[in-house]
Parts: structure tokens; sequence; C-alpha cells
């Protein structure tokens, strides 16, 4: 679990994360509307040097950002009701090439990739953050101990649960 002062934290915590990602990779943002998923996506942008501002995908549905380290895929689910119409954006053509970040996808888009990082995001009254980052498959429990190193942040990721499907 990981506590953020302000969503300028929030968008510096993105930065680091980026660090670790890699050609393949998904991310799952899920949290309540306003908690920082965005800005959070933004870091992530910034920290693959991709160009230009990085803003939400919703009316959009997704974004492709390139030019930076990786080419970034920002998804917007939110609008999204089934896999089906996850499947029409043919976001599987370019997972392999491109690190994805999917908003609002629990329960969509895990089938895109055979491992994935789901970052729950939770705002508090104080405008503060919690994230906790929960691996699913994959090397992402020991790409995330290199995050604490990096970032002297705890990163201990939340246990994943056997059988269970994060919800939208």
């Amino acid at each position: 679990m990981v506590s953020l002062s302000t969503v300028d934290d929030t968008r510096s915590y993105g930065r680091s994360l980026a660090s670790l990602l890699r050609a393949g990779d998904l991310v799952l943002l899920t949290g309540p509307l306003g908690a920082g998923k965005t800005a959070l996506a933004q870091g992530l942008g910034a920290g693959l040097g991709v160009p230009g501002e990085v803003t939400s995908p919703t009316f959009v549905i997704a974004r492709v950002h390139k030019g930076g380290r990786l080419p970034f895929v920002h998804v917007d689910a939110y609008r999204l009701g089934s896999a089906l119409e996850v499947d029409d954006l043919d976001l599987d053509a370019s997972v392999e090439d491109s690190v994805t970040v999917v908003e609002w996808g629990g329960g969509l888009v895990e089938q895109l990739a055979e491992a994935y990082l789901e970052v729950r995001i939770e705002r508090h009254d104080d405008e503060s953050r919690t994230l906790v980052l929960v691996p699913h498959g994959g090397d992402w429990a020991t790409r995330l101990a290199g995050l604490t190193r990096l970032t002297g942040l705890a990163t201990a990721p939340a246990p994943d649960p056997a059988g269970a499907a994060p919800g939208h």
C-alpha cells in the first residue's frame, strides 16, 4: 500500500512506476470517480516520455501516444458495457508493442494479457490517496519490489484473491 498526499504526488508516483514498464504491459486502474486514475496515467505517460498532454480519454475511449520510450495506449472503459465492446477497440492488436493503461476496465480487459498490474486507488476526504498494487501473474511482484527501492515508498501488494475478478 502506498500513501500519497496530493494529486501531484500521484503523478510523480506514476512517473516512477513507468520506469518498470515494458512493451506488452497491461495496467488496470480501478477506483471511484475522482480517485486519481487519470493523474496516475498522466504520470505514467510522463515517465514513458510521451510528448504532449495525457488527458482523460473518456469521450474518445482510447488514445494512443507515440514518441516516448514505448507507445502508450490510454483507455477509459467507463462507457463500455461488455468485453465485446472492448474487442471492437482492437486493443489486442497493440498490447504486445505498447504499454496499455485502462481506467474502469475491471472485468473487461484482463484477458488482453497473461499478466497485468492492477492499481486500486482510493481518495480520502483530505485529498490524499491510497494506492494498492495487485500483481496478477508474470514477474510483477519482483518488479514492484524494485519500485520500492526506487521510490523509498512501501508497495506491499494486496493479496491476489484466488478466483476473484476485479469489479467495474
